[in-house]
């Protein structure tokens, strides 16, 4: 493909090169800011930049491995070198009119991108000239990575920075891959074909489906580096020491202990002598040596010598590295340095880090089986995905999840994660079929806009549960890069559940809820039975769940005699009674029996396997007392051995190897049965779940016995959790059915409205004047609007500021009330006076002159003259229930839409909801109905209800005017009066300040280093 100077000319034309035709790129500063690292198709790295005049030779050395079909697909016509003219065109750019990027690799060009500014006759333009033609080489070895996606997802971005707005591209018809990325990338394009070529014209204004088509393809991509960092078909240890101990031995010792399925091998510079081998793997002293591939590197060596085996594994082709190394940004500012040079180094190469400072990865497969961690035992099969953040943390998570009989798919410890985070994660578990539930233990968030879509779209197929660590530190923990905050906690954990996230306080709550989640179905709603042989453990769990906000039955006190069968029977009766949607079983110890607590499991598991589908679809819980074995036998479900006429599952998980004695202190990580179904489902099979397929889920009454060949299997038996305390087992219940609810509220998503009466090239023209006008050097603190201004920007979207005149003295007063019309109410302005009616600067329901002009002498004899009170003049609004409408651009979490009662309601209590823009109609009907004062909205006490679906659309409009101007980083509304009839906005104020570039709605990028 080529542009159209290259059509009139050739390859040869100099195009801007000559004196006068384009600006010299000197005169235009290098824009560092479109630098990018991006994720590829196949999982490695790139790294998108501006190509500038030091890059002729990187330019002829790419050019020079391009295949002669690429070229001609490129120039039209056979082309086998570049002359200096062309050498020196494509490397000379203003950056606004001609602009060209280059994919590199390993500091080599793996692609390149241009776009030349034209005219409506395709010649050679400037600015307000806004069409470009745009062009692509890709070399040979590298196409099919997604190379030249990315690069078009870039050129665009930067074509609409400089004002460009659509880009022209001539194509070869045979050039299918490159018409399919035009095609493919969701813009408005039009299509024709000229002199035998195809001509493609995009707009580059993003649309619903090429925002999309990006951030399918970010998944993709992003799930696959995670993939090959899990799933490697080798494994080099680099930092293995010669004798037992040490980091890298432990690890090497780990991974063999575990059955890694692949190859592996030690790499220690000590170890030269040929046929070295280190418990029973081959050893090198380099990876070079090794002279095999080598998908995943494990570094275990101090810090100094990190760069040089970086370089080693970068070299021969290593796809990722797990570093385990520490001196990194935990110590210090050197360390913060060293840490970024390590991954600009890693990305170079195209590898992915964990790390550093990292304690490793798990992963549980049968066909992989990779335990490069310094765990000593590899975790039990199961259905749970757990990150975490801290080494110390994941030891304690999976030390209980062990004892609580849950399995995992797979494990990360990811330490600094200067690289591969929880994002990269939440990616990959997304559609992995083999997790269920999703556990995250975080410290920090570093792209909380991206997490949160992530959660959301991660939340609608499977539970996501996060514990935050170093809430109220106000700072990340050492290591963390993050942007800084402003929003409180609480506002931060109300948007982490509006995405479906379930937050907990504490690691124990995440073990909880993430063992419930794992082993039982979502309940369908909040209506809980309690029956157990405790009266008062009964009563306690009532209290519970009243408390989590549930609604419970009352327990069903089954008494101090209550056998094993009794219990089956009452949980039995539970399971099919449609007045219920959970369970939950307390039980204390039998005096003076013994080896009741392992029949006692056997009975519940008996009546959860045997109530159809009615039980199949209701979570149960146990609460016990003092009975520590019931846990056990609980989660010791069944076993794994195929019963007469029963078979295998096809991918069922190989033999656990047996459990090694630990040292004193040490977890043992033992294996477990068990695989489940997904969370939610009609029969969702716990952790702790027989691997085996049974020929039907349910065996009918009178049906063959079990070991005929005729006979149907019973349900595979779900893992029961268990909790020591009442209030335990019902807080995890209590998440699950809010969870529930979330995914039901899920599958019908709201919609954000359109508005006839919204102006927004109107608004967007009167936010450029103003910043034109007083925005210069206000980058950090911004612009305030005028009373006259705000009120214009609000009434272009549909927003109506209720009529204000200021009164400087009572004269003036009168007249601004003539004006308005009586009654009026008089108001002081001064800021240490604004919202504060109990100082008594307002006075409401003026109906006179008279009673104006006492009121405002009364004002000035008590606050102060009335240059200092500022007062005002406003038409009385409609009596009804004061509220606040704020909306917020916070640099972490993005645009904030908040929702409270105006006065003590919202600013003492902090009763305040929260939800993030653009928010929906029905993100707006929850606002209103999710403040714990909402009450006084809806006729609380015989009082008028108010009319809410005016306040509703008041919040959509105005998270619809946040969100088109980025340049608004803060409205408030208050007091907006919503009356029986009508919602009247008394005041506003509106901040404005230059938009910032947007982590999370540009071209996909990783966080910059």
């Amino acid at each position: 493909m080529r542009s159209a100077s290259e059509q009139a000319d050739g390859p040869e034309r100099a195009g801007g090169t000559g004196a006068g035709e384009h600006p010299a790129p000197g005169e235009h500063a290098y824009p560092d800011h479109w630098e990018a690292d991006v994720v590829l198709r196949d999982g490695g790295t790139a790294r998108v930049r501006p190509i500038t005049a030091d890059d002729a030779g990187r330019l002829v050395s790419f050019y020079e491995q391009v295949s002669d079909e690429s070229k001609y697909y490129r120039f039209f016509a056979p082309y086998p070198r570049l002359s200096a003219k062309d050498v020196h065109r494509f490397t000379h750019h203003d950056f606004v009119d001609r602009v060209g990027l280059a994919a590199t690799v390993g500091g080599e060009f793996i692609a390149t991108v241009r776009y030349d500014r034209i005219d409506g006759r395709g010649l050679p333009a400037s600015a307000p000239a806004d069409e470009a033609e745009v062009a692509f080489l890709v070399q040979d070895a590298h196409q099919g990575r997604g190379v030249a996606s990315a690069l078009l997802e870039h050129i665009a971005a930067v074509a609409r920075e400089r004002g460009i707005r659509r880009f022209a591209a001539e194509v070869l018809p045979a050039n299918t891959k490159m018409i399919k990325v035009f095609t493919d990338a969701g813009y408005t394009q039009k299509r024709s074909f000229e002199d035998g070529s195809v001509r493609l014209h995009l707009d580059l204004e993003p649309t619903d489906r090429s925002l999309a088509v990006q951030r399918a393809r970010e998944q993709r991509a992003e799930a696959r580096s995670v993939q090959r960092l899990l799933a490697p078909g080798s494994v080099a240890v680099v930092g293995a020491g010669r004798t037992p101990g040490g980091v890298g031995r432990t690890v090497l010792r780990n991974l063999l202990g575990a059955g890694f399925t692949g190859r592996a091998y030690a790499v220690n510079p000590a170890l030269d002598a040929p046929g070295t081998d280190l418990d029973g793997v081959p050893a090198f002293p380099s990876v070079a040596a090794i002279g095999a591939p080598v998908d995943l590197a494990i570094v275990a060596v101090p810090a100094e010598r990190v760069p040089e085996v970086v370089a080693d594994c970068g070299e021969h082709g290593v796809r990722g590295l797990v570093v385990l190394s520490a001196g990194y940004a935990e110590s210090g500012t050197e360390g913060r340095e060293r840490q970024r040079a390590l991954v600009r180094q890693a990305r170079s190469y195209g590898m992915r880090i964990i790390g550093p400072n990292a304690f490793g990865i798990i992963n549980t497969s049968a066909d992989v089986r990779l335990n490069a961690s310094l765990a000593p035992e590899m975790p039990a099969a199961g259905r749970i995905g757990l990150f975490t953040q801290s080494g110390a943390i994941g030891i304690a998570l999976l030390a209980g999840l062990h004892r609580r009989g849950a399995g995992l798919s797979s494990f990360i410890s990811a330490g600094n994660r200067a690289d591969v985070s929880g994002n990269d994660f939440l990616q990959h578990w997304y559609d992995d079929p083999a997790t269920d539930v999703v556990l995250l233990y975080l410290e920090s968030i570093g792209n909380p806009r991206k997490f949160t879509r992530l959660a959301r779209r991660t939340a609608a197929v499977k539970p996501v549960v996060v514990v935050k660590g170093a809430r109220h530190s106000g700072s990340a923990p050492p290591g963390h890069r993050v942007p800084v905050t402003r929003i409180p906690h609480a506002t931060v954990s109300a948007l982490l559940r509006q995405a479906g996230v379930i937050r907990v306080d504490t690691v124990t709550e995440l073990v909880d809820a993430g063992l419930l989640l794992a082993g039982q179905p979502l309940p369908a709603g909040p209506r809980v039975a309690i029956l157990g042989n405790s009266e008062s453990l009964g009563l306690l769990t009532y209290d519970a769940c009243l408390t989590e906000g549930l609604r419970p039955q009352r327990p069903v006190d089954l008494t101090t005699a209550a056998t094993p069968a009794d219990f089956r029977d009452a949980l039995a009766a539970a399971l099919t009674d449609d007045s219920c949607d959970a369970v939950v079983v307390t039980a204390i110890p039998w005096v003076g029996i013994e080896g009741t607590t392992e029949v006692l499991a056997a009975s519940l598991r008996e009546a959860v396997a045997g109530g159809g589908a009615a039980a199949a679809a209701k979570p149960v819980v146990v609460v016990h007392v003092e009975m520590g074995g019931l846990a056990e036998a609980l989660s010791a479900a069944t076993s794994t051995r195929p019963a007469p006429g029963r078979t295998r599952r096809p991918a069922a998980a190989a033999p656990e190897p047996p459990v090694a004695a630990a040292a004193p202190g040490t977890p043992v990580l033992a294996a477990s049965p068990g695989t489940a179904a997904s969370p939610g489902t009609a029969a969702s099979p716990g952790t702790a779940a027989s691997t085996e397929t049974p020929a039907s889920t349910e065996t009918p009454a009178g049906s063959a016995p079990q070991g005929t060949p005729d006979a149907p299997a019973p349900a595979p038996a779900r893992n029961i959790p268990a909790y020591p305390a009442a209030e335990r087992a019902v807080r995890a219940l209590a998440e699950a059915v809010r969870y529930g609810q979330w995914r039901r509220q899920a599958a019908e998503p709201g919609r954000v409205p359109e508005y006839d009466s919204i102006d927004e090239a109107g608004a967007a023209a009167l936010i450029d004047r103003v910043l034109g006008e007083r925005g210069a050097g206000q980058e950090s603190r911004g612009v305030t609007l005028t009373a006259e201004e705000a009120g214009e920007l609000l009434g272009r979207y549909g927003i109506a500021l209720r009529p204000t005149l200021p009164a400087p003295g009572p004269d003036a007063g009168v007249a601004a009330a003539a004006r308005l019309g009586y009654p009026v109410a008089l108001k002081t302005t001064a800021p240490h006076l604004r919202h504060r009616p109990d100082l008594g600067g307002v006075r409401l329901d003026l109906a006179t002159e008279e009673q104006l002009r006492t009121a405002y002498a009364e004002l000035t004899e008590a606050l102060g003259k009335p240059e200092e009170l500022q007062p005002v003049v406003q038409a009385m609004a409609p009596r009804g229930v004061d509220t606040v409408v704020r909306a917020t651009i916070d640099p972490a979490a993005g645009a904030v839409l908040s929702f409270g009662l105006a006065g003590a309601a919202s600013e003492l209590l902090g009763d305040t909801a929260h939800r993030l823009v653009p928010a929906t109609d029905r993100d707006a009907a929850e606002l209103v109905r999710s403040i714990r004062t909402a009450p006084l909205l809806f006729g609380w006490r015989g009082s008028a209800p108010v009319d809410t679906p005016a306040l509703e659309e008041l919040l959509l409009r105005v998270s619809r005017l946040v969100d088109d101007h980025p340049e608004i980083v803060s409205v408030a509304l208050e007091p907006a009066v919503v009356a029986p009839t009508g919602v009247s906005v008394l005041g506003a104020a509106v901040r404005l300040a230059p938009a910032a570039p947007t982590t999370d709605l540009g071209p996909r990028r990783l966080p910059s280093y």
